[in-house]
């Protein structure tokens, strides 16, 4: 009872609004991405590239279970630099998805550290899958959110109280930001950047990257795949 009352304390709990904090050298976006074994690796790399072309205004911190290695679905593991329990002070939290996703939304431990740092971060996001994750932890309850349309059942199911979005490359619903599969992260991971910079900057780093930036949300060339819902 008590660890549900804590649960529920963070994941309501005040805090700083996306978009209120001016990000700098000096202070800037903590962006904190969360590992597991068999994450998709351009659901993390895509996303993070793009905040990492805005340099010393944003700060990365990988996050896993347990700090060390953590194995990709595609073979490559990433060094998690701090566990779940020690991420410190985050702006923006971000989980990815992979077939990962499968097992971890029954890892009890792993959810609430998940429900836990989502009720702290002013702004939390996930790619494809990920948002499984979130709506497991119950941090998408009354919320719209989108996924990866081919998982869009699978997801779905994880989630009875999330309003699902068939067809959207991106959803963002208060604090909270889901994207569709994959590729729909770095779109997203532009938007967020607008959100928190300026669609200027957002512009300047999809041109430095060289990427075709999708920047409409409503626009879904893969909705079609999205399996017939289950409710």
């Amino acid at each position: 009872m008590i660890v549900r009352l804590l649960w529920l304390f963070l994941l309501f709990a005040p805090g700083v609004r996306a978009g209120e904090t001016t990000y700098t050298a000096a202070r800037p976006l903590v962006v904190g991405v969360v590992l597991f074994a068999d994450f998709e690796m351009l659901d993390v790399f895509g996303p993070l590239e793009m905040f990492s072309l805005l340099d010393e205004r944003v700060r990365i911190v990988t996050l896993a279970a347990t700090p060390g290695p953590v194995r990709s679905r595609n073979g490559p593991a990433v060094i998690a630099e701090r566990s779940l329990a020690d991420a410190g002070a985050l702006d923006l939290l971000l989980v990815p998805g992979g077939f990962g996703t499968r097992r971890a939304v029954d890892d009890a431990a792993f959810v609430y550290a998940i429900a836990r740092l989502g009720g702290q971060a002013p702004q939390v996001a996930s790619v494809c899958t990920g948002a499984a994750l979130l709506a497991r932890a119950g941090l998408l309850d009354g919320r719209r959110a989108t996924t990866n349309k081919q998982a869009f059942a699978w997801v779905q199911s994880q989630g009875a109280n999330t309003a699902w979005v068939r067809s959207a490359r991106w959803v963002e619903d208060g604090r909270f930001a889901t994207s569709s599969g994959v590729s729909a992260g770095t779109d997203l991971a532009l938007a967020l950047i607008a959100r928190h910079f300026d669609r200027t900057t957002a512009e300047r780093v999809a041109r430095d990257a060289e990427y075709l930036w999708n920047a409409s949300s409503e626009v879904d060339p893969f909705a079609a795949d999205a399996a017939p819902a289950t409710r």
